[in-house]
């Protein structure tokens, strides 16, 4: 099964990596770059669309129930994480739009799909698990440009601007609630075409990668960056998840979780979502520091997948006999 799920996302690890070479030989310029712009922040209304419509509120009602565990899950994801995206910006060799980049990770909400995913492969609460990642992935449209607000100014990398924050509700929010709200209609026919979310949600995300390191490329981002820097974020995206990882466990110890429960808490509390955090950083920040600054959500992204397949296989082979 693990094999299987590797499988999966194998894949998209390598056209990720394709649309970075492809974004970085050719980028879209003039009258084509607003074209890509355009299809890109179609497929990221779709996606939300389509992940609102796939929320059962069967699964909301039944989740809510654990408020304890959802509670430190969110706690983890809004509160230390960006703690410890301050600590490593206040490092003397973290400086510019890598510290940005850096500091965005980790104020990004969990991812859903995965988190679910890694759950059922680890025999934990998976009823949870939907609820726990469904409601930080939405509270994270609102409290992620906040948090922004407060940190990146703290920070000096930045702000936001009430129209940025006017963008994202239009483009992740409303579509979300518009697809809940039609899901009596249209979820089971979202339910049985499962690959169709899959298409959108990795087409979107590849779109939205290839506009944003083609705009940074453009403004030469190849010429600012140098080897040591990617491997300083890919260290540095390493540390942090590993220090993540081994917080949720002592934390589900500590809340006596029983061993459904602290996966749940492992998984949906160590992740950042690559889908949440693409669209954002396209409205959050000038286009040529997006490429930049996606860098360590992407890195981190692909080093929590390889991770936490281990993790679960683990978990698995752990569990108790049913």
């Amino acid at each position: 099964m693990i094999g299987r799920f590797l499988a999966v996302f194998e894949p998209f690890i390598l056209m990720l990596l394709g649309t970075v070479v492809l974004a970085s030989l050719l980028p879209a310029r003039g009258e084509m770059a607003t074209i890509v712009g355009y299809a890109a922040d179609i497929g990221i209304v779709l996606l939300f669309f389509l992940h609102g419509a796939k929320l059962s509120r069967d699964a909301i009602l039944s989740g809510l129930r654990n408020w304890k565990l959802h509670l430190g899950v969110l706690a983890i994801t809004f509160v230390a994480f960006p703690l410890f995206g301050l600590g490593l910006t206040a490092l003397p060799f973290v400086t510019g739009p890598l510290a940005a980049g850096l500091l965005f990770l980790t104020l990004l909400p969990s991812t859903v799909q995965s988190s679910i995913a890694f759950t059922a492969i680890a025999r934990g609460n998976v009823a949870a698990a939907v609820c726990s990642a469904s409601f930080s992935n939405l509270l994270g449209i609102l409290v992620t440009p906040a948090l922004v607000a407060l940190l990146m100014n703290i920070s000096g990398s930045g702000g936001i601007s009430i129209e940025s924050i006017e963008a994202i509700v239009l483009q992740l929010l409303v579509p979300f609630v518009a697809g809940h709200l039609l899901r009596p209609w249209i979820g089971a026919w979202v339910t049985r075409n499962k690959g169709l979310l899959t298409v959108v949600d990795r087409g979107s995300i590849l779109l939205v990668v290839y506009s944003a390191f083609g705009a940074a490329v453009v403004e030469g981002l190849w010429t600012k960056l140098s080897l040591g820097d990617l491997i300083l974020i890919g260290l540095l995206c390493a540390a942090l998840l590993a220090f993540v990882l081994g917080l949720t466990f002592a934390v589900a110890r500590l809340m006596k979780l029983p061993r459904e429960d602290a996966i749940v808490l492992q998984f949906c509390g160590s992740k950042k979502s690559l889908a949440s955090g693409v669209p954002m950083a396209g409205v959050l920040f000038p286009p040529a520091q997006v490429g930049v600054i996606l860098l360590p959500v992407m890195l981190f992204h692909q080093l929590q997948l390889i991770a936490c397949a281990v993790i679960a296989r683990r978990y698995a082979e752990s569990a108790p006999p049913s």
